[in-house]
C-alpha cells in the first residue's frame, strides 16, 4: 500500500468514525495509531500509544489550559459576567439596539476572562435576554447578539482555542494572544456597529431602554472594576513580560477565586461544579491534542501535506487565490463541522501550504479562529445557536438564524479587513516581542 493511498483511506476511516459520533480524540488516536502501524511498524504505533499520552499531558506547559477555563468558571460563580453587562446596560441602554449592544460589550469583557464561546453566549443569554424580552426587542436581534457576541470567547485573550493553535503549531501562545487583542476588539466594533444599523433600520426591533443618570453609571461602572483588575493583571502581565502565560493563568485563576469569596457567591456546591467543569473540559481539550499528535505523524509519514503544498507552490495562481479557497472550505466545513474538530484535523495538513505560500502562521491563526467563529453561528451546527436556543426555547431557530445573519456579515468584513491589512493582528505582537 502506497502512502498516499494509506492516507486517503485513513481520512475515509476517520469521517466514518466521526459519522458514527465516535469522540474526535478517539477517532483520530485509532486512525493515527493504525496508520503508524501500517506504514512504519506495529512496535512503533504501540511504543507511542503506551507512552506517549503520558510524557505528553505531563508537560508542564500544557497546565495553562486547566488554569485559564478554572479562571473563566471562578469568574462565572463570582458573576463578573453579570457585573459587565449591568454596566456596559447603564451606558447604551436607553439607545435605540442598546441592551443587544450591551450584551455585545458584556460578552466581550466576559470573554478576556473565560476564553470560551459557549460559557460566554450562555452566562450573557441567561442575563440580558430577559431584559431584552421585556422591552420587547425582536427576538432575531436580541438571540442573534447574544450567539454572536459569544463567539468573541475564542478570539480574545486568553483564548484555549489560541492555546491550541499554539500547541498545534509550535507557535507563541503570548504572540498569539498578542495578535487576537486588536481583532477582537475591531469584530466587537463591527458587532456593535451592526446592532446600531439594524436598530436604525427597523426601529421597533431594538425600544431604548430607561436612561440612567450619570452617578448612577460611575456607581455601577465601580462594580466592574475587579473584572476590569485582573484582565489588566492577566493579560496586561503578559504583554508587559512580568509573567509567562502559564504564571499568568495561575494568577488570573487565583484572583477571580478571591473575587468569588469576597462577593460571597463561592458556595461549596459551586465551588465543587467549577472544578468539575474545569476538569471535563481539561480532559476533553487534552483528549483531542493527544489523538491530534498520533494523526499528525500518522499523515507525515503519507507525504500528503508536504506534496499538498509542493503542489500548491507550483501552481500559476496568485497566493491570495488559495488562501480565499481554503477559507471558504473552511466556512463550509463549519456548517457541519465543529469547530475545535476542524482545526485540529485540518491545521496538519493546510500549515505547510500557508507556509508555503509566504503567509504568517501567526495571521493565519487568527484568520482561522474568526472563520471558526462563523461556523460556530453558521446553520446546521452552530454550536452558539443552540446554546442560545437552550436559553431561549420558545424563538424558532430559523428566528435565531435570520437574526444572526448580519453578525456572520460583519465577521465575513472582519476576515476581509484582516486579508488587507495583516498589521491589524501583527502590529502588537511584532512590536512588544519582535518577530
Amino acid at each position: 500500500m502506497t502512502p498516499t493511498l494509506a492516507g486517503i483511506l485513513g481520512f475515509l476511516a476517520l469521517f466514518f468514525f466521526l459519522a458514527i459520533r465516535m469522540p474526535i480524540g478517539m477517532a483520530m488516536l485509532v486512525v493515527g495509531g493504525g496508520g503508524i502501524a501500517i506504514l512504519n511498524s506495529p512496535d512503533a504505533a504501540l511504543n507511542v500509544m503506551g507512552s506517549f499520552p503520558f510524557s505528553y499531558s505531563a508537560v508542564f506547559t500544557l497546565s495553562v489550559i486547566p488554569l485559564f477555563v478554572l479562571m473563566g468558571a471562578f469568574a462565572s460563580v463570582s458573576g463578573m459576567g453579570q457585573d459587565m453587562y449591568r454596566t456596559a446596560y447603564t451606558w447604551v441602554g436607553h439607545k435605540r439596539g442598546g441592551l443587544a449592544a450591551a450584551t455585545i460589550m458584556a460578552c466581550a469583557g466576559f470573554a478576556a476572562l473565560s476564553g470560551s464561546s459557549i460559557a460566554a453566549a450562555a452566562t450573557m443569554g441567561k442575563v440580558s435576554l430577559p431584559e431584552m424580552e421585556r422591552y420587547k426587542y425582536d427576538p432575531g436581534l436580541a438571540t442573534g447578539s447574544i450567539a454572536a457576541g459569544g463567539t468573541l470567547g475564542i478570539l480574545i485573550p486568553p483564548s484555549t482555542v489560541l492555546i491550541v493553535y499554539a500547541l498545534l503549531t509550535e507557535q507563541s501562545v503570548g504572540r498569539l494572544f498578542l495578535a487576537g487583542f486588536l481583532p477582537g476588539l475591531l469584530l466587537t466594533l463591527l458587532f456593535v456597529g451592526t446592532v446600531f444599523i439594524v436598530a436604525i433600520m427597523n426601529p421597533n426591533a431594538g425600544p431604548p431602554g430607561e436612561k440612567v443618570p450619570m452617578r448612577e453609571r460611575f456607581k455601577v461602572l465601580m462594580n466592574s472594576g475587579a473584572l476590569v483588575f485582573v484582565v489588566l493583571i492577566v493579560i496586561g502581565g503578559i504583554y508587559a513580560g512580568v509573567f509567562t502565560v502559564t504564571e499568568a493563568a495561575a494568577v488570573g485563576a487565583g484572583l477571580t477565586f478571591l473575587h468569588a469569596l469576597w462577593s460571597r457567591r463561592l458556595t461549596i456546591a459551586r465551588f465543587f461544579e467549577a472544578l468539575l467543569d474545569t476538569i471535563k473540559t481539561t480532559a476533553m481539550v487534552f483528549f483531542i491534542l493527544i489523538g491530534a499528535h498520533f494523526f499528525a505523524p500518522f499523515l507525515a509519514l503519507t507525504r500528503i501535506p508536504v506534496n499538498l503544498a509542493d503542489a500548491v507552490g507550483d501552481l500559476a495562481i496568485p497566493a491570495l487565490a488559495v488562501l480565499l479557497v481554503i477559507i471558504v472550505v473552511y466556512i463550509a466545513l463549519g456548517t457541519f463541522m465543529e469547530g475545535f474538530a476542524m482545526m485540529v484535523l485540518t491545521v496538519p495538513i493546510v500549515l505547510p501550504i500557508i507556509v508555503e505560500l509566504g503567509f504568517d502562521p501567526i495571521w493565519f491563526g487568527i484568520i482561522m479562529v474568526l472563520v471558526l467563529e462563523m461556523g460556530l453561528i453558521s446553520p446546521p451546527v452552530g454550536m452558539n445557536v443552540f446554546v442560545v436556543k437552550g436559553v431561549a426555547p420558545h424563538v424558532p431557530l430559523g428566528k435565531i438564524y435570520r437574526g444572526i445573519l448580519p453578525f456572520w456579515c460583519a465577521m465575513a468584513i472582519c476576515v476581509g479587513l484582516l486579508i488587507i491589512f495583516p498589521q491589524i493582528a501583527l502590529f502588537l505582537p511584532d512590536t512588544m516581542m519582535g518577530r
